[in-house]
């Protein structure tokens, strides 16, 4: 590991030990207005593609505990197949009713055509 002169890590190097991505699909893998289910340490995630983007979001509905992996892929959000609530893709926020707390929403890198998750 490269270091200053004292042999200790700089802040970047530091931050980039901590972050750990884990490779999980290939972008092509992900068709647009489509998701993909993923499992990165245990934890159920979706790759979505929407608006010419990929994201990575938890696969459980806030309202309900349902899970979001046959929900709908639009402009930027997911529905959730039981009631219809919306999320953004980016933020994990509610958009509507009957939904009111925001999803958990992952980190994601995309290196030689794969995406690679922090989670």
């Amino acid at each position: 590991m490269p270091a200053n002169a004292g042999g200790i890590p700089s802040r970047e190097e530091t931050e980039e030990l901590m972050t750990e991505f884990t490779r999980v699909a290939r972008v092509a893998d992900v068709a647009p207005g489509t998701s993909l289910k993923v499992t990165v340490n245990g934890q159920e995630i979706l790759l979505c593609n929407s608006k010419d983007k990929i994201t990575a979001i938890i696969n459980q509905c806030s309202h309900a505990d349902e899970k979001l992996e046959c929900g709908r892929v639009r402009n930027g959000w997911i529905s959730c197949p039981a009631h219809g609530a919306r999320f953004n893709l980016e933020s994990g926020q509610a958009m509507n009713h009957p939904a009111t707390l925001p999803i958990r929403t992952f980190p994601i890198r995309v290196v030689d055509e794969w995406i690679e998750v922090e989670a």
